[in-house]
């Protein structure tokens, strides 16, 4: 059967629609004149991308649910599902050597930054295999010009300004995506670097992802203005659909332009949601209803918008949909026989890596006569 849907779906490749222009919803702008357009063109090969990148992510973190469920991933655990189109529409308008820094809710970005699904999940499962070589966990991956899930709410923020200002210092032209979450949008060290940035005109895009819910608390509870993408008062800033993926590219390509012409920060606000609780050890409906999570899911999905999207101008069809499903869920079940049999870094390696191109030290263990190694 298999067989035959690909023989009928290279027969009718001619027949696609090569590019489509779509209408997207306009951005609130905040001290600007003009915005992102309110167009925008996907040629049929960006969109099998976007939509590959989406749907790999929410396999990926549905996969991870299941583990941690199994206990098999253990400790902190922020699912992305729900806020796959902000990951996936950055990434399609920024460059692989632009930087980007996030907070805890990494896998996402760790994917579309480049790392494997077999590495993010070996490193969930704390295995040698993982992107951290097992050591970081959940909230703690990196890659080359990515600097990482941060466990501390908010403290990105500053460090993604310091990576804006060595873009700057180098003179490279290359900008960094600084993400937070409506809940870290509170905090006093945003605005400290708000005023840095804003004062030495760097390059950052600061990125608020509003998924309306800081842990169990919902925006209005805990903000007194809920216009995330107008508290940088100085810096101009917009407010964008952050479940539409066209959406969120065009605003991240027009924030790109300002700040590599030299104008400065530049604020976004994604309008998101989440589909699991803050974590994992939250159920997610004692603060909001089952309706609502539903709501969003039937209405607003971001990997059924662009799928409908594409269909509905004959853009693809439906059995490349279900075969990019079927492979990307082969790449997952792959990925976890290697997540669940690969072996935990042994104790020798605990202290590897403190410090870069140093020669082996020794380290005090818990106790003073414990001595271990540490080899960058």
């Amino acid at each position: 059967m298999e067989n035959g849907a690909r023989v009928v779906v290279s027969r009718s490749f001619a027949d696609f629609t090569p590019q489509a222009t779509f209408d997207i919803k306009k951005c609130d702008l905040h001290r600007l004149e003009e915005g992102p357009p309110v167009k925008a063109e996907l040629t049929r090969e960006q969109g099998l991308q976007y939509y590959r990148t989406m749907q790999t992510v929410r396999r990926m973190e549905l996969k991870a649910d299941q583990l941690y469920k199994q206990k098999i991933i253990r400790g902190f655990c922020h699912l992305y599902d729900g806020q796959e189109a902000c990951a996936a529409g950055i990434e399609a308008a920024i460059n692989p050597s632009d930087h980007l820094i996030t907070a805890y809710r990494a896998h996402g970005y760790t994917y579309t930054r480049g790392v494997s699904v077999k590495e993010i999940l070996a490193e969930l499962t704390g295995r040698r295999g993982g992107v951290a070589k097992g050591k970081g966990g959940s909230m703690h991956m990196y890659a080359p010009h990515f600097y990482g899930g941060n466990g501390i709410v908010g403290a990105q923020v500053p460090l993604g300004a310091g990576i804006a200002l060595a873009c700057q210092y180098q003179g490279n032209n290359q900008v960094c995506v600084t993400l937070y979450g409506d809940g870290a949008a509170n905090q006093g060290q945003l605005f400290e670097s708000y005023n840095m940035a804003a004062l030495w005109k760097l390059p950052c895009i600061f990125i608020c992802e509003n998924n309306k819910y800081g842990m169990g608390t919902s925006v209005e509870r805990a903000a007194a203005s809920t216009d995330y993408y107008k508290r940088g008062d100085f810096i101009p800033g917009l407010r964008v659909d952050g479940m539409d993926v066209l959406c969120v590219r065009e605003a991240t390509q027009f924030a790109a332009d300002h700040c590599r012409a030299g104008k400065g920060p530049i604020i976004m606000e994604l309008q998101t949601y989440r589909y699991h609780g803050h974590s994992m050890s939250d159920p997610g409906v004692s603060y909001r209803t089952r309706e609502e999570i539903q709501e969003v899911r039937s209405k607003s999905d971001p990997i059924s918008m662009l799928k409908e999207r594409m269909l509905s101008h004959n853009m693809a069809s439906v059995e490349e949909f279900k075969e990019i499903d079927i492979e990307i869920r082969k790449q997952v079940e792959e990925a976890t026989q290697f997540a669940t049999s690969d072996p935990e870094p042994p104790l020798e390696e605990l202290c590897n890596h403190i410090f870069s191109k140093n020669p082996p030290l020794e380290v005090r263990g818990t106790s003073p006569w414990s001595k271990l190694k540490s080899v960058s």
